[in-house]
Order: structure tokens, then sequence, then C-alpha cells
């Protein structure tokens, strides 16, 4: 039994936006340091709210980046947490096929 929904086209989506959330908050904090023009972060924040709020957290705790701000170090656990819970949801309720 598969879930084709849930694995040919929500794990890749995931994968995607985790990898790219990830690069934009680590290069947010390169720009930081180097006094470079930083990513607004209206654009982290849609990267995370877009299925990369595992990336955004990973890139937080790694790099250290954005964790002083409130919202961020709350709002992004908080999406993360939403975001489990979608996908479980997904992978529960959508039929599953056997593979002939």
């Amino acid at each position: 039994m598969r879930n084709y929904i849930f694995f040919d086209y929500l794990m890749p989506l995931l994968y995607t936006m985790n990898v790219i959330s990830f690069v934009l908050f680590a290069y947010d904090k390169h720009c930081a340091l180097m006094g470079k023009r930083r990513i607004p972060e209206f654009v982290l924040w849609l990267a995370g709210v877009a299925m990369g709020a595992f990336g955004a957290l990973c890139s937080m705790v790694i790099f250290n980046h954005k964790t002083r701000k409130k919202s961020f170090a709350i709002g992004v656990p908080v999406l993360l947490f939403l975001e489990l819970a979608v996908c479980v949801v997904l992978l529960l309720t959508q039929p599953e096929y056997d593979i002939i």
C-alpha cells in the first residue's frame, strides 16, 4: 500500500522548501556578518510558511540567527508543529492504492 499523493507530491515539496528556507536563513546570516543588504523578514517568513519551517529552524539553530527575535523564536517552532500536523493528517486520510 502506498500513499501516492503524500509521497509523490508533498514530500518533494517539503524537501525543496526546507532546503530553500535553510539557504535563505544562512545567506541572511552571512549578509548580516558582512554588512551587506539583508533578505527582508517577509521573505524569510514566506519561506517558512511555504512548508519550510524545519529548514528555517535548523538554520536558526546552526547559525544562531534570528534566535533573539521573539517572533521567529516562537513562530518558527509553531509553524513546524502545524506543518507536521498537516503532514500527519494528509498521510492518514489519503486513500492508499496497491502497487501492481
